[in-house]
């Protein structure tokens, strides 16, 4: 005998809200109706409807602003800018941050990233490779793969001149929102390739850090596989 399952009601009022962000019924930077007119469009209260909003805040998928109300959050936004970047220097300090494409090309999904991003052997997928530096000193290689048929015109281009980041890109251009990643971490030895991009010796320790991410309702939008130098820099993890 199966149990009723049983949901606050605003956690309701939170899947209704997620729901419309999904459809896009408001797009990333735009601003969503007021707390008032949500408690009339539900039929519930207006504290209700706060409860749900400060849930979505908290996972940044909306964003306040004082004295202007709730928007969409961004991947533009300054507190979800370095959401997903969890390289930090040692000292503490912001450090100019520079991306180069080192790679761009479209192929046939190896069986691999198939699994990972629930595709076919085969379907079209896309490929980048790019090299991070903080103040001129390479810190991250990336290998980047995503859905060929979620992002049709994509272009190494638009990569290369696109100042935010690549998941501002995804959102702006091709409606595709990240909003979670699950991550595994693991101890390597830079290889000759690795080395040679990151300026250490053949065998340096380095930190490898594989992501998928996520849109909503678990679709999947990326996986990614970086490797880390961390003599001057550390990753961080906030557990909340």
């Amino acid at each position: 005998m199966s149990v009723p399952s049983f949901s606050p009601l605003y956690r309701q009022i939170k899947d209704l809200l997620l729901e419309s962000l999904k459809s896009g019924e408001w797009q990333p930077g735009e601003a969503i109706p007021s707390e008032i007119e949500l408690a009339a469009r539900f039929r519930v209260s207006q504290g209700t409807v706060r409860k749900a909003i400060d849930e979505l805040a908290a996972e940044n998928l909306l964003a306040r602003r004082q004295g202007r109300g709730t928007f969409v959050a961004t991947h533009g936004e300054p507190q979800v800018r370095f959401r997903f970047l969890r390289l930090a220097l040692d000292s503490g300090e912001p450090a100019p941050t520079e991306r180069q494409l080192l790679d761009f090309k479209r192929a046939r999904a190896p069986a691999d990233v198939a699994r990972l991003l629930e595709l076919k052997s085969g379907d079209p997928v896309v490929m980048l490779k790019r090299l991070l530096l903080f103040a001129g000193d390479p810190v991250i290689v990336e290998e980047t793969w995503l859905p060929g048929n979620l992002f049709k015109g994509l272009t190494a281009a638009a990569i290369s001149e696109h100042k935010g980041a690549l998941y501002n890109l995804f959102e702006t251009q091709f409606a595709t929102r990240v909003v979670r990643a699950e991550e595994k971490l693991k101890a390597v030895a830079a290889d000759p390739a690795w080395a040679e991009l990151l300026r250490v010796d053949a065998g340096h320790a380095l930190l490898q850090v594989e992501r998928l991410t996520f849109s909503y309702g678990n679709k999947r939008v990326e996986w990614r596989r970086s490797v880390y130098k961390t003599d001057r820099a550390f990753y961080r993890s906030d557990l909340g």
